[in-house]
């Protein structure tokens, strides 16, 4: 009887403590939910200008997901159950409101404490098909597609800004991280300021200020620069420019000594290669950065940057 209750008390004992180890894991497991093994933050970035932001900021303390695969136009995302699932346990999610309508619910609808729109980082202004410059065609805001636009990462310098907020945002997320946060925004920022300062001193002497492009994406690159950018459709890729808008643009091509129509990686480039053989203008590629692919020409955003920048200047008489 003695040994039997002996072994009876040993086993009770050891299925207690089996069960506090596994109660300690499982307590754990809860206590690192929404979180990559490692300890990193969950982050979840809207598409690719998000997510180079969140990976360079966040280095090897953040594991980034996009909402956004490479090739897919973000204009026109649709979310799939899995990835609104991802979303609604991600520790941080930082996304560009006004860009993708599906994105901008389905983040509403998630309730993630750390949700940062990068609009709210930098100052946001409404650009039409036409912006920058001095001329009387230039519409800004008008029947042409203009509005707020959300293409601010194209601007080097609001982008440092918009990269400094998110900064501050992810030291707030993860306060035992926050020195390795302040180092790589500092280091980002330095990079943007180079390139900023490439663009301002290449595009400094042209032989003319405007270029033509199938995407109004360019405002804010066009007014940091003193060009002017002429889009073919609105802020939307996928809007049908109206025959007048496509008349217009010849005379403008005529007037300004246009000599290159460009069109994008992501988009049709039907209407920017018709209107090109239509008036006898070359074409070729600005990037709007809106994703990489291997047709990208460079590998992340300072390499298509600086890839646009090579062909402005070439398409604007650049000395």
């Amino acid at each position: 009887m003695n040994v039997r209750r002996l072994i009876s008390t040993g086993a009770v004992a050891g299925a207690t403590a089996l069960s506090l180890v596994t109660l300690s894991a499982c307590a754990g497991a809860s206590g690192a939910a929404g979180r990559h093994g490692g300890g990193k933050l969950d982050v979840v970035a809207s598409f690719y200008p998000m997510q180079y932001l969140a990976e360079q900021i966040g280095g090897e303390h953040v594991a980034v997901t996009t909402l956004t695969k490479p090739g897919v136009e973000p204009h026109d995302l649709e979310l799939k159950p899995r990835q609104a699932s991802a979303l609604r346990q991600a520790d941080y999610v930082l996304y560009l409101k006004g860009v993708q309508p599906a994105v901008d619910d389905a983040i509403a609808q998630a309730g993630v404490e750390h949700t940062v729109d990068a609009g709210t980082l930098t100052e946001l202004e409404a650009h039409g098909t036409a912006v920058g410059g001095d001329h009387d065609h230039a519409h800004g805001d008008d029947e042409h597609g203009g509005g707020q636009d959300p293409h601010v990462w194209l601007d080097p310098v609001k982008y440092a800004e918009i990269a400094r907020g998110v900064g501050k945002s992810l030291e707030k997320a993860d306060p035992a991280h926050s020195a390795e946060y302040t180092k790589n925004t500092d280091a980002l920022v330095a990079k943007l300021n180079t390139l900023n300062t490439r663009f301002t001193d290449g595009l400094k002497h042209t032989g003319t200020r405007t270029f033509i492009t199938t995407h109004a994406a360019f405002g804010y690159l066009a007014e940091r620069y003193g060009l002017e950018q002429q889009g073919i459709a609105g802020l939307d890729p996928e809007s049908e420019p109206s025959p007048a808008r496509i008349r217009e643009l010849q005379s403008v091509a005529k007037q300004d000594k246009v000599t290159t129509v460009f069109f994008e990686t992501l988009a049709s480039d039907r209407t920017a290669r018709t209107l090109a053989g239509d008036t006898g203008l070359k074409t070729d590629v600005l990037d709007p950065l809106e994703g990489i692919t291997d047709r990208s020409k460079g590998d992340d955003y300072i390499g298509v940057m600086e890839s646009n920048l090579a062909a402005l200047r070439k398409a604007l008489g650049a000395q």
